[in-house]
């Protein structure tokens, strides 16, 4: 049990308490000895207990090893814990790994959420000063599939796509079936597409795509799914195209169209190159009167046309058609939609409005109104003026529409002081009726550009008495027609106004407060340019002349005196 060896070192097998002490080794030569002493302690054996010792977990649930070790009482010990024979790096693993000691001689493992990845053996380590030991535990876990292996298009019909894969990982969990996907340029995104057999087992590794479109791209691929759920597709197939075929689908929403006289307007959604079939690709549009048994047929060749137009100038205007749309392509024709009936078209007006008046209201307004003759045929959906100034041509005129049965329209933004002509004609989504005869109307002279001077004014409690010189427009401006007293408390935006055909004005301010007042002249060309502001204060008591106020003071001249000595004697005459 206790061995010296060749070099001098001593073994001691299957230690036990009686061994520990005090142990002294000497070296003897011809020149001398020498000794050392070392000191033995016999510890209790480390043992550990790691549990659960086998797990089978889902994905996304949780678990806690936990990692127990009795050792000697006069021993620290540190725990590791690994992953497959590699140390856990708890803040590199997203929150799903976390060490937890609640006591000296345990720790355990709470492993969160967790994921395939995470499947393995996972070990504890346990390290005192005297041994080191460890246990490890398997960790299994069930989760969806893997992605099926590559995805073999083996056979292609206009119609038909037979495929075959190689299975996946189950993940612990048997494959309970296959779902085919395609997508093509038409479809949004992946779409689940009908199979033969309608369901793909999971011992399956073949199926037919059914139910495609000819002449159209696809890529497939595949999903597995188990009792746990559906794993993630597989890589795309390359891409084929279905073999062509004669179209099935015909138009829809076929319809007539306003035209013009003596022609019928048919009209449909055109069909999508996904259901197109193949190359050459046309319509076929069939038609004949009402009543009648043979079928005229156009071939219109364009893909995309969604209209067709048939001219005859025997065809009277709303004559009925029974008509229909079909489809071809370079493997044959299809399918006709169903039979509508649509009428000729009615064609453009053809009576010029009546009774046309056109009314100057301001400097920039003329109001336009008239009448029209109603027909049975070519009935407006709305009319449009055409206005233009004297010394222009008529080729230049400004055009403004009106909708529905309006008979009067405002024209606006127009030249103060010009003369326009005008002309109104009826229209509809044929075309353009004929015009009226022309009418005229000026336009108002501008308003006087000169403000009303040398305001002046009294006060007497809440009554303000007014006057002013009278304005001398431009010869290029309007007449005044009389005068407008503006006046609101200062704050406010809206003001009040007194209406005069003199130049003078009492006004009553209602409220104790600061006035703004000005006043400015009236035309037929409208308002004027208003005079300077004047502020004043509304109280009740005595009186206050302009002359008693600084606020007053907008001339100094000899009129002005004698303006105001007539507002300070009421009983004088002015």
């Amino acid at each position: 049990r206790i061995i010296v060896l060749p070099h001098g070192s001593l073994r001691i097998l299957n230690a036990s308490k009686s061994d520990e002490g005090r142990y002294l080794c000497q070296g003897v030569n011809v020149f001398g000895s020498a000794e050392i002493i070392a000191s033995v302690s016999v510890k209790e054996p480390t043992r550990i207990e790691l549990t659960p010792k086998k797990i089978e977990l889902t994905v996304g649930e949780s678990i806690v090893l936990s990692c127990k070790a009795i050792h000697d009482s006069t021993l620290d010990v540190t725990f590791y814990w690994t992953l497959n024979g590699q140390p856990i790096d708890f803040e590199k693993e997203g929150g799903h790994f976390e060490s937890i000691k609640a006591q000296a001689s345990s720790a355990d493992l709470m492993i969160r959420n967790i994921l395939l990845m995470h499947a393995g053996r996972y070990g504890c380590r346990v390290q005192t000063a005297a041994d080191t030991v460890s246990d490890e535990t398997e960790l299994l876990v069930r989760g969806p599939p893997g992605p099926p292996g590559v995805v073999i298009v083996e056979e292609i019909t206009d119609t038909t796509a037979t495929l075959s894969w190689s299975p996946g990982a189950d993940n612990h969990s048997p494959i309970s079936l296959y779902n085919l996907q395609a997508r093509s340029p038409f479809s949004l995104g992946w779409q689940t597409v009908k199979t033969v057999p309608d369901l793909i087992s999971g011992d399956m590794e073949s199926a037919m795509a059914v139910e495609l479109n000819p002449w159209v791209e696809y890529e497939f691929r595949v999903v597995a799914t188990n009792k746990i759920g559906t794993g993630d597709p597989s890589a795309p197939s390359r891409v084929i195209r279905t073999n062509e075929a004669v179209p099935k689908t015909p138009p829809a929403n076929v319809s007539g169209r306003s035209g013009r006289r003596h022609e019928l307007v048919i009209a449909w959604e055109p069909v999508s190159e996904e259901f197109q079939s193949g190359e050459g690709f046309g319509y076929i549009v069939a038609f004949r009167p009402n009543g009648t048994r043979g079928w005229k047929e156009k071939m219109v060749t364009s893909s995309d046309a969604s209209k067709f137009i048939y001219r005859d100038e025997s065809v009277p205007p709303l004559t009925p058609f029974e008509v229909k749309v079909g489809v071809y392509n370079n493997k044959g024709d299809g399918p006709f939609s169903p039979i509508v009936v649509i009428c000729s078209a009615e064609g453009e007006p053809t009576a010029a409005p009546i009774d046309v008046k056109a009314t100057s209201l301001s400097v920039s307004e003329i109001l336009v109104a008239w009448k029209h003759i109603k027909e049975s045929l070519g009935r407006p959906q709305g009319f449009e003026v055409d206005y233009w100034k004297d010394m222009q041509q008529e080729e230049a005129a400004e055009k403004v529409k009106t909708e529905g049965n309006e008979s009067s329209i405002l024209l606006t933004g127009l030249e103060g002081n010009t003369l326009y002509h005008l002309t109104v004609r009826a229209y509809n989504a044929a075309g353009y009726g004929p015009s009226s005869t022309a009418v005229h109307a000026a336009t108002k002279k501008s308003p006087p550009s000169q403000a009303p001077g040398n305001i002046m004014w009294i006060q007497d409690g809440s009554h303000v008495s007014l006057g002013w010189e009278p304005v001398r427009p431009l010869a290029n401006e309007s007449d005044v027609m009389g005068y407008k007293v503006l006046f609101r408390q200062e704050g406010q935006s809206n003001s009040q106004v007194i209406e005069t055909q003199k130049t003078s004005a009492v006004v009553l301010l209602p409220d104790v407060g600061v006035y703004i007042i000005e006043v400015c002249a009236v035309s037929e060309g409208g308002d004027g340019t208003a005079s300077p502001q004047i502020r004043v204060p509304s109280f009740s008591g005595g009186k206050v002349t302009s002359a008693q106020s600084t606020l007053h003071v907008l001339s100094t001249s000899s009129s002005s005196v004698t303006l105001l000595l007539a507002l300070m004697v009421p009983s004088t005459s002015w």
